[in-house]
Formats: structure tokens, C-alpha cells, sequence
């Protein structure tokens, strides 16, 4: 007997042993050897992560895709593993140590603080590997991988000294973003825009002649970062801005510093702002570099790795300078407090021409929360130009294909305009990078300390010290190599051959560029394919209010605890039908609780077909059915089945997830077990009808076991042991085919039983659209019915009437006046309401409700068509608009259909 409701706390656990005991996800599994192979990498979420709504989504929808392609009989590998997350891990540790009072990771050593961190991630690190399997992650655990286990570093060194050997790689002195706090190099993707409050200080810096002698002219620049100035090489004007012409060739006097700096004519310069005169300092400011390098200029660094001021003893500071002796004073001051003194120098000089309000966007660090600089220093980077053009051509010869396809367009606006790649981060944790150096400097790179040895040996004609670059690999170089470094590779593997390339690759629209190109473009260069050929990118999750989640605006939905609360197929299920292809998802936990009420539902459904005997009969054979309502349950599963596969395969996973739940809860428990009851509970049923509907219901319930399984895993396992307890052969679903129904397929059964469910449909909305009262019975009549029709109503009257409230049917050839007339497949039925509703007053209250309804549609639209509006306005409030009118709209629609039945029309 099935307990009275479905509680997912005491099923999910057992469930995912016995899934874990079966190695039901294993890839290769013997029965499967000559299946085709389906594969999907995971986003290797960082070790130090645990899991938020972004993975609920990403793995929910991963998930789909294998449970669906298993069931479809493929031998699937869903690829799972950790990323080493470098600064992430190494920050966590260190707090950690601190907490503990311990000494710090300078104080210990490198080899002791890394000891450490793999200590760190045996006992803690990697717990969001347990929270994917209570999400019910299909992965094939067993084959678990870590951006740091031996074989992938093998694959990450190898990477690093081919593409050296290529001339791929190499060391330069470039602009990177420098975290002052961590001290290390990090990526676009670790970066926080935040608006800021600020200014905007106007200087003038004197122009001189050819001599060096001031001419009494200036020019005005508007900076927001003072301090800098101090490392200014230039100053750049629009070349068409008339009020400079004749000043483009000449050079200023740079104040505080005495250095003589040339005005160039730049289109950077925007002659629309502030001044139209920017001043230029190349190391530091990311569009100064491009100025400088396109104009010869110098790059002179006033800042120090912490962020204090670099000025006394720096060399190209000096160089060609007279710096005031206040000005050399800043050296070693913090970067803010230098600002102050720079703007009060500059004022007591005569050369603070004004100060403006100013809000603008500052970089900072997001795990740091500090001021990020753009920072000159020598790093490792990767020529990646030549790997883009690749990828670019991968995706116009369609080996590789972007869902939405919109994303294509950005995919190639990024990788047409790709800048060397920075791979080099100064952390300890991480992949060290393979290259030594001698004591004149020479580099030697090498798989292993010894192949270097020997490379220096070879140079120098005897044995050499060497000393190992600190450094290591920025996290997303190994992360490139994962869809195919996880099979083995660079060895020529059994999984290599089989898996590779993958199939999807499922990911957030966010690491577009840092993630999926650089694989991409990895893949093709060492392997000469695509590593996959599907680019599935979904968008957000997002608040109730469509605010983007975070900690301090306190609105975060923990995935967990709606798990704790309703259970991991519900939270799965409102992923899946809230994942608009291209549209942020708007998350609530009211959304949560509308769908476990289906799976309370679902659960009640086949609870009430077990108190109805529907058992499962082997013997059944749903192609022989003759009862009409089982031929038209049988006929819509199969129509159910065939939208689910298509929008699947299209990753149309909010239409996969609506057909499924318009099947199960509007079909099959709204109106089939309802049209079932009087043939299972009814008194004198002919005993053959009744057997036939509880094998047909059982039935069913299995095929929507199978329907729901991708999306609601527990639950629909718990059904397909509950229902088989007989069959002991069947197995796990999970392994279960997918339904085949397409020979199931009834049209006239359809048609007899989806008229009869369409009249009661219209019946009962006109009802609530005029205010009928719930208890009043009403009559129907048929206007001008067929033979069949009236034959169909005839055999259906007793069905109508109690569904419908009916109090008689009648036949006519006109309608009755005063009555609401519908359309039902082609014939008219009307109601006649005279003396049950006040039908003026109706079309009086509908009349007023659509004047609100078009008025609040033409205030939407004049907002939406304010471009100053569209422009200033947050992303959530546009989106909260453009839904508005999407509901509204469907209101006035609604309003109109009810106005039409009222006038007859």
C-alpha cells in the first residue's frame, strides 16, 4: 500500500544508494558496448564552492539531457569533477590558518602551505560533489576528476611546452588586472564593476616650445585617478578637434614631474568629454596602453605591487625628469592617500583648474573587495590569435553549433578582436608553471626538472643550477583542457576514442568567452576537433523581482534548503519550466511549491489508481484497447511523448517540462481518471471494460514515469518500484527505455472524447467568465448539431451533466436569446442565462475591465518606448515591464473572448 503522501526527505536518500549500488551511471556499461556514446563534460565547479541556484540550474539541465539520452538507449557518459580554483582555494586556506592563529603561508613555505591545501581539500574541500547527488546528478561518479590529479597536470604541462616549443607562448611586460591584496594577476572574469561616487579633477599642464620653455599656452585634462598623473607619458586629442589643431605635435610640461610629454592626435579622445584633452599613462590605464603603443610612448610605472606609490630610486620615473621634491615625498604612500596630496600639490601650484561630481564604474576584486589596478609587469601569455581563427571557423563550418544561436554573434565579436591570453597568476596553489632559469637568466622549458637540467647542461657544457619561475597557471588554462584531459589524454585512451569529441556542452552565458573559446580553441589545436558539438548556454536565476541574487542585498535562494523544504524534484522541475531559451529566470519559492504540489499530484493519482485496482498487467496490450477514453488517454501520452522528445532535442526545456505537466495534470489526472471513475467505481460495469481501464491507467502511470524522470527523478523511481513490486525483472527506471507510443495514436477516438473534454472546457470557463454561481445548474443548448454530434452528446449526456452542472441538454436550430454562445470544434453550443446572471451587467463590468486593461498596456508601451527610460532603467525593471504587458495583454485577450460570447458573436 502506498503511504498517503509522498515525502521526499525519506525516498531521496535510499533511492540514490540504490541508483550508486546498480552503477546505473557508469559509462560502458557491457549491455550498452554497442550503443552510441553520448557525452557531457560538467563545469567543473570550484572545490572550495558549494552549491547555488547557478548549479541547480546548470547540473538540472545536464541531468535532463543524460537521464533522457540513457533512456534513449545511448551509453552515456556524464563526465564530473572539481576545478583547483588557484586564488579561490589558496584565500580559503589562508583564512583558515589564520583562524587557527597559525603562521602564515610566507612564513611556512611554499611546499608546507601547498601540503596544507591538499590536506584542506582531503577533509573539506569537494562537499559540492555530494550536493550535485542530492540535486540527483546522474554523473558517472566513478570517474571522478581533479584539475590537479596526476594525469591532468601531465596533460597541463605537456600543453604548456608544446605551445612554447610553437612559439605560442611566451613572456612579455603588458598591462594585467593586478590585485593589490592578493598580489596576483586575474582574469576579466574576476573583476566587479561597481559605480562608484567620485570626481573628476580638470589640470592644466603648461605646453613649451622646442626649447622646453613654457609658451604661457595650456592644456586643460580631466582625470578621475590624480596619482597617476605622475606617470604620465603623453596627453591625446581627437585629430578633427579644431580647439587642439594646431597644438598636435608639441609637448607639455608634465607638473610635479618636470618630464616634457608630447600631445598626440588620438580618435580615443572624445572631444564630446570633459575636455577633449586626455592625459595618457600607459602602465595604467588599459585604452592609455593601446594609445601608447600606437604612439610610441613610454611606460612608466608609479606604483608598486601593494598599491603604494613607486617613485624614489624608480629608474623610468627619473628618466628625463625634475620631479619636485613634495612630489618624490609620495613614495611608498598608500595609492588613496597619495590622490589627496597629488590634488592639493596640483591646487597649490596653480594647476587644479576644477573639481566636478563624478560617478563612473572602479574594477575591484571579487574575492579581495579591493581597488584592482591595471598594472605593468612580465607575465606569461598565450598567442592566441591563431587558435581563434580556428574555433571561428569551427563554428561557420557547423561542427560546433550555439543554443540560442545569438550567442554565435558574440562568440565571434570576441574572438575577432582576441588579445594575447595572460596565464600566469603569482599564488602558490595551482599548476606551477614548467620553467626554469639559470643564473644569467636563460629559460629552459620542460615537462620535468630533469629535462630541464639536461637542456641547461646541454647550453652551458656542464651541470647548472636552476631556480623554478614561481608562478602558476591561471585556473581556466587547465579548465580548458577538461573535455578531453578527463579521458586521458594526451594517451591515446579506450574513453579518448570513445567519448571524445563530446556531445553538449551545457554552461552559464557568463564564461562564454573565458571557458567555451578557450576549449574550443585548445580542442581544435590539440586534438584537430571540437571538443563538442553543441553549446548549450543558459541565462540567470534570479530573484522573485528578477534582481540578480547576492549576499548583500539578502535576497539569495538557497537551493539546499528548497530541497530540505520540497524536495529535489520540485526545485527540478521549476528549473526546467522556467528555462526560457535566451531569458533570465525569475525564481520563487511559491514557484517551487506550485510544482510539489504536482508531484502531490502525481502521487495522488497513482494512489487512488491502487485503492482502484489498476495494477499492472503484463498481459496488457495497449494497442488492443477498445474503451474510448483509454484510446484517448493512449492517444494523448503519445502526443505528450513526441512534444517532450522534440523540445528536448531542440533544448527547449521549459516546452519539454509544460507538455509533460499539461499531460499529467490536465490529461491524465484532471480528465482521464476523472472520466475512469464511474467504469472503476461505478455499480453493473461489465467486469472486461473495467479490467481493461485499471491495466490502462496502470499503464500510463508507468509511461508517465518515464515522461517525468528526466525532470523529477526521485519521485518517479519511487513510482516505477511501487507499481513493478511484481515484476521484479524490470529493473531500475533510470535504465528503462524511453516511451514508444507513436503507433498509439487514436483520431477517432480523439475526436470523440477531446469534443466532449473541449465543450466541458468552454462550458466551465464561460461559467467563470460571467459569474455564474458554482452550484447553479444550467442548461446547454446544441445550435444546428450534426448527427454525429448529437449522437456523440447522447453517449456522453450523463458525463456532461455532472461536469459540466448541467440541468438539461436540448437541441436547436437558432440560439436562444440572451445567451453566451462557444464554438467547440466546429459546432455552436449556447447557454442560455437569462434569470441566472445579469447579462448587461456582465458586459457593463467586462467593458470597464478592458478600458483598464488597454490602459494599462498604453502606459507600458510609452515606458518601454522612452529610450531615455529603456536606457537608464535596471535590467529587472525593463524585464518587469515587458512581462506586465505580456500579462495584461493576456488579460485583455481573455476579456475580449468573454465580451464576444456575451454579444453572440
Amino acid at each position: 500500500m502506498m503511504d498517503k503522501t509522498f515525502e521526499p526527505a525519506s525516498v531521496e536518500a535510499r533511492i540514490s544508494a540504490a541508483w550508486d549500488e546498480a552503477g546505473a551511471f557508469r559509462a560502458g556499461r557491457p549491455e550498452r558496448a554497442g550503443a552510441p556514446p553520448y557525452c557531457i563534460v560538467i563545469p567543473p565547479p570550484n572545490v572550495t564552492g558549494s552549491l547555488h541556484m547557478g548549479h541547480a540550474l546548470n547540473n538540472t539541465l545536464q541531468d535532463v539531457l543524460c537521464r533522457f539520452e540513457r533512456m534513449r538507449g545511448k551509453d552515456v557518459l556524464w563526465q564530473p569533477g572539481t576545478d583547483h580554483a588557484g586564488i579561490a582555494t589558496q584565500m580559503v586556506v589562508e583564512r583558515r590558518m589564520m583562524a587557527h592563529q597559525e603562521p602564515g603561508r610566507r612564513e611556512i613555505g611554499r611546499a608546507a602551505f601547498v601540503e596544507k591545501v591538499w590536506t584542506w581539500k582531503a577533509e573539506s574541500g569537494g562537499a559540492i560533489v555530494n550536493q550535485l547527488k542530492r540535486l540527483g546528478a546522474s554523473c558517472d561518479w566513478s570517474r571522478e576528476r581533479f584539475t590537479m590529479d596526476e594525469g591532468l597536470s601531465r596533460a597541463v604541462l605537456k600543453t604548456f611546452v608544446d605551445l612554447h616549443r610553437q612559439g605560442l607562448i611566451y613572456r612579455d611586460k603588458r598591462l594585467v588586472n593586478w590585485d593589490p591584496k592578493f598580489q596576483t594577476a586575474i582574469s576579466d572574469l574576476e573583476v566587479q564593476q561597481i559605480e562608484v561616487k567620485g570626481h573628476l579633477w580638470h589640470f592644466d599642464y603648461p605646453v613649451v616650445d622646442e626649447a622646453g620653455v613654457e609658451t604661457g599656452a595650456i592644456i586643460t585634462v580631466a582625470t578621475t585617478r590624480p596619482e597617476t598623473m605622475l606617470g604620465d607619458t603623453g596627453v591625446a586629442v581627437h585629430p578633427e578637434d579644431e580647439r587642439y589643431r594646431a597644438l598636435v605635435g608639441k609637448r607639455v610640461r608634465l607638473p610635479l614631474v618636470g618630464r616634457l610629454i608630447p600631445i598626440v592626435a588620438d580618435e580615443y579622445s572624445d572631444p564630446e568629454k570633459g575636455t577633449g584633452a586626455v592625459k595618457i599613462t600607459p602602465a595604467h590605464d588599459f585604452n592609455d596602453f593601446e594609445v601608447g603603443r600606437r604612439h610610441g610612448l613610454g611606460l612608466i610605472n608609479v606604483l608598486d605591487p601593494e598599491g603604494g606609490m613607486l617613485l624614489a630610486g624608480n629608474a623610468a620615473f627619473l628618466d628625463g625628469a625634475s620631479p619636485e621634491p613634495e612630489a618624490v615625498a609620495l613614495h611608498g604612500r598608500d595609492r588613496a592617500s597619495a590622490r589627496k596630496d597629488v590634488v592639493a600639490l596640483m591646487e597649490a601650484r596653480g594647476r587644479l583648474r576644477t573639481i566636478e561630481p563624478n560617478t563612473h564604474a572602479v574594477p575591484h576584486g571579487d574575492r579581495s573587495g579591493v581597488v584592482i589596478e591595471p598594472y605593468l609587469t612580465d607575465q606569461w601569455y598565450v598567442n592566441v590569435k591563431p587558435l581563434a581563427e580556428r574555433a571561428l571557423q569551427a563554428v561557420r563550418d557547423g561542427q560546433t553549433k550555439f543554443v540560442p544561436d545569438n550567442y554565435e554573434k558574440i562568440f565571434f565579436q570576441w574572438l575577432t578582436n582576441i588579445e594575447p591570453w595572460c596565464i600566469s597568476r603569482q599564488l602558490w596553489w595551482g599548476h606551477q608553471i614548467p620553467v626554469w632559469y639559470d643564473a644569467e637568466g636563460a629559460v629552459f622549458v620542460a615537462e620535468t626538472e630533469a629535462e630541464a637540467l639536461a637542456q641547461a647542461a646541454a647550453k652551458h657544457g656542464r651541470p647548472v643550477a636552476l631556480e623554478r619561475d614561481a608562478d602558476v597557471l591561471d585556473t581556466w588554462f587547465s579548465s580548458a583542457l577538461w573535455p578531453f584531459s578527463t579521458l586521458g589524454w594526451p594517451d591515446k585512451t579506450p574513453e579518448l576514442s570513445r567519448y571524445y569529441p563530446t556531445n553538449t556542452l551545457v554552461t552559464g552565458k557568463d564564461i562564454l568567452f573565458f571557458w567555451v573559446a578557450r576549449m574550443m580553441m585548445m580542442g581544435l589545436h590539440l586534438t584537430d576537433r571540437a571538443p563538442f558539438d553543441t553549446v548549450y548556454l543558459h541565462t540567470l536565476v534570479r530573484d522573485a523581482s528578477g534582481a540578480k541574487m547576492s549576499k548583500s542585498k539578502g535576497n539569495v535562494v538557497n537551493p539546499l534548503e528548497l530541497i530540505e523544504k520540497m524536495g529535489a524534484d520540485a526545485l527540478r522541475f521549476t528549473l526546467c519550466a522556467l528555462a526560457v531559451q535566451g531569458r533570465d529566470i525569475k525564481l520563487s519559492e511559491d514557484r517551487v511549491k506550485d510544482y510539489r504540489n504536482f508531484t502531490t499530484k502525481l502521487w495522488n493519482a497513482a494512489r487512488f489508481a491502487e485503492l482502484n485496482g489498476c495494477r499492472l498487467d503484463p498481459a496488457f496490450d495497449p494497442r488492443a484497447a477498445t474503451g474510448a477514453i483509454n484510446r484517448w488517454a493512449l492517444t494523448e501520452a503519445a502526443r505528450a511523448v513526441e512534444e517532450v522528445t522534440a523540445a528536448l532535442d531542440a533544448f527547449r526545456f521549459n516546452d519539454a517540462a509544460g507538455a509533460a505537466y499539461r499531460f499529467v495534470w490536465n490529461i491524465f489526472c484532471d480528465w482521464y481518471l476523472e472520466l475512469a471513475k464511474p467504469v472503476l467505481q461505478g455499480e453493473g460495469v461489465d467486469p472486461v471494460v473495467r479490467s481493461e481501464t485499471q491495466a490502462s491507467v496502470a499503464f500510463l502511470i508507468d509511461q508517465v514515469a518515464k515522461l517525468l524522470h528526466p525532470f523529477m527523478p526521485f519521485l518517479t523511481e519511487e513510482l516505477w518500484a511501487i507499481k513493478g513490486a511484481d515484476l521484479p525483472q524490470r529493473g531500475l527506471l533510470t535504465l528503462a527505455a524511453w516511451p514508444d507510443l507513436a503507433d498509439l495514436a487514436d483520431t477517432a477516438a480523439e475526436a470523440e472524447v477531446g469534443f466532449v473534454v473541449d465543450l466541458i472546457s468552454q462550458i466551465r470557463s464561460a461559467r467563470s467568465e460571467t459569474n455564474v454561481p458554482a452550484a447553479a445548474q444550467i442548461a446547454l443548448v446544441m445550435v444546428g448539431a450534426s448527427a454525429e454530434v448529437r449522437a456523440r452528446v447522447a453517449a456522453w449526456r450523463d458525463t456532461l451533466l455532472r461536469l459540466a452542472r448541467l440541468s438539461e441538454i436540448t437541441f436547436a436550430e437558432t440560439p436562444p436569446r440572451n445567451s453566451v454562445q462557444l464554438l467547440v470544434r466546429g459546432s455552436v453550443a449556447a447557454l442560455p442565462l437569462e434569470g441566472v446572471v445579469d447579462l448587461a451587467a456582465e458586459v457593463a463590468r467586462l467593458t470597464k475591465e478592458k478600458g483598464k486593461a488597454e490602459g494599462e498596456i498604453r502606459k507600458i508601451d510609452a515606458k518601454l518606448g522612452n529610450a531615455d527610460f529603456v536606457a537608464r532603467a535596471p535590467e529587472e525593471i525593463i524585464e518587469e515591464n515587458r512581462e506586465r504587458r505580456e500579462s495584461e495583454a493576456a488579460r485583455l485577450a481573455k476579456i475580449e473572448e468573454a465580451l464576444a460570447r456575451l454579444s453572440g458573436d
